[in-house]
């Protein structure tokens, strides 16, 4: 049977790799975001040329333009599902407001304060995202509910309107994945290391030659990877509730990113969760 799965804010960056992953897999993509038109971002890309790539690797996309702000355009989403396929096995909440204001330098109150947003897109939108996503992992007897993390749930990364929606998005899976448990839906939180996006690159050009990292950075497809490996394993229900480093988590799987390597823990430089269970098997 077809895994079908939604992946919100998709349009370019993590969500698209994590989209085009699960193609690889043949599954059902469900891809949202806002952009219809490469114009409507400085960094490119749209629902439409996800959804196609996700069709190219394997699986089957579904373009959906949607404003993850609009809660009703989001009920209308997985009425969708619903309507299409009676259930769902895995969401990944990944939308997120991300402002350019972000990467400023200075304190929070002195960047707009559109940089707030991150908590209604990002936070608020993943509960939305989760709320009508439910009923219908539920009604499948098996899901996942991923949201996509980072270490700045627990080291300063980006300013506290970053951190406080990194951490909070850990905290809901935690919550959910208690009452979620009985039905046999995972929810966890996977933090993501530095990825290779339009964003991180447009970022990079603009720095100095001598002042651009010169680490490897993670294609935006690992992600996607260790969640396609985590739904199928039997680890899905031991690890819920688990705020979880994707490069360990894919470690554990045995997935490597695309090609071939091994992504880095950032464990010890920006903190983490606590580790993965050595004795735990898949």
């Amino acid at each position: 049977m077809d895994v079908i799965a939604v992946v919100t804010g998709a349009s370019r960056g993590a969500g698209k790799g994590i989209a085009i992953a699960l193609g690889d897999t043949r599954s059902i993509v469900y891809v949202t975001g806002r952009s219809i038109a490469d114009g409507d971002s400085p960094y490119g890309g749209t629902v439409s040329e996800t959804a196609d790539l996700v069709t190219r690797a394997g699986g089957r996309g579904i373009p959906i333009a949607l404003d993850h702000a609009d809660d009703e355009a989001v009920a209308r989403l997985f009425a969708r599902v619903k309507a299409e396929h009676g259930r769902l096995d895995i969401l990944v909440n990944n939308a997120a407001q991300a402002a350019d204001s972000t990467t400023m330098r200075g304190g929070f109150w002195q960047k707009p304060l559109e940089a707030v947003d991150l908590i209604t897109v990002g936070l608020r939108s993943h509960f939305v995202a989760a709320y009508h996503a439910a009923p219908l992992l539920i009604a499948n007897g098996r899901g996942l509910i991923v949201q996509t993390g980072h270490y700045g749930a627990v080291a300063y990364y980006h300013g506290p309107a970053y951190g406080a929606q990194k951490a909070g998005a850990d905290k809901m899976a935690a919550d959910m994945a208690k009452e979620l448990r009985p039905y046999n839906v995972a929810a966890v939180s996977i933090w993501m290391g530095g990825l290779d996006t339009e964003r991180a690159r447009a970022y990079l050009a603009s720095l100095p030659e001598d002042a651009r990292p010169k680490t490897r950075r993670d294609s935006p497809q690992f992600t996607g990877r260790v969640i396609a490996a985590l739904y199928e394993s039997d680890l899905r229900m031991k690890l819920t509730g688990r705020a979880l480093i994707g490069a360990e988590l894919g470690s554990k799987l045995g997935v490597t990113d695309i090609d071939g390597s091994a992504p880095l823990s950032y464990r010890y430089e920006l903190g983490g969760p606590p580790e993965l269970n050595p004795t735990l098997t898949s």
